[in-house]
């Protein structure tokens, strides 16, 4: 099989050059930040999710449902709502989300779709360094939403007549 470009940031990535990278080293310092602020951390996402909704057509459908979980996470995790997690994740999750908006990362985003390699492959390293920790942030996700649905509306008022 010949090697593509994806398949060799995919392993600069596993071989921790991108994470060694100067990029990679400035977003966790930022994820420091934004941990501590979780008004930042929202605006993180906003952003994030804005960079989504701009590259959907590029090369990000291979992580793009677990970015999606990833954000969801720290959401949950700023807002109070999720609390389950380890500092660790918190730390690698949210730095990886910092890289993937910052735009002069390890392969400038200016390079159309070369440049998010770099990203989806730091995201993809990312999901499988907290994959357990994603599973334990979906079931609490599934029973939240079966909570939801299985709540009881109170019975509407009776009409006198």
């Amino acid at each position: 099989m010949q090697a593509t470009p994806a398949m060799a940031i995919s392993n600069l990535v596993k071989q921790s050059v991108v994470r060694n990278h100067k990029s990679y080293l400035r977003a966790i310092n930022l994820a420091n930040d934004y941990l501590r602020n979780p008004e930042d951390m929202k605006r993180l996402i906003s952003d994030a999710q804005t960079k989504i909704n701009d590259v959907a057509s590029q090369s990000i459908e291979a992580v793009g449902e677990g970015l999606q979980v990833l954000m969801r996470m720290l959401t949950a995790y700023a807002t109070g709502q999720y609390r389950a997690i380890p500092w660790r994740t918190l730390a690698v999750v949210t730095a990886a989300i910092v890289y993937f908006v910052m735009p002069l990362d390890f392969i400038p985003d200016l390079l159309p779709v070369l440049g998010l390699m770099d990203d989806v492959a730091l995201i993809a390293w990312t999901i499988s360094q907290v994959k357990v920790d994603i599973d334990r942030f979906l079931e609490w996700e599934a029973r939240q939403q079966a909570q939801a649905s299985d709540a009881v509306l109170p019975d509407a008022p009776r009409q006198h007549g």
